[in-house]
């Protein structure tokens, strides 16, 4: 597996788990902390974007 496929993947799991851990948090009485952690997902897919589309700027 490349360097670039595993940045893919890690990005993709670090957003699952956040959106995992929203769930969590609005099913077990935190709600408000539930949307703050559910915020995070379009955030970190939004910065690996930005992180892996810059290494093809240019090629």
């Amino acid at each position: 597996m490349n360097k670039k496929r595993l940045a893919k993947l890690g990005y993709v799991v670090a957003a699952g788990a956040s959106f995992l851990f929203s769930i969590w948090l609005w099913f077990t009485g935190g709600r408000e902390e539930g949307m703050f952690v559910g915020l995070w997902v379009p955030s970190i897919l939004s910065f690996g974007t930005l992180v892996l589309g810059s290494s093809n700027h240019g090629k």
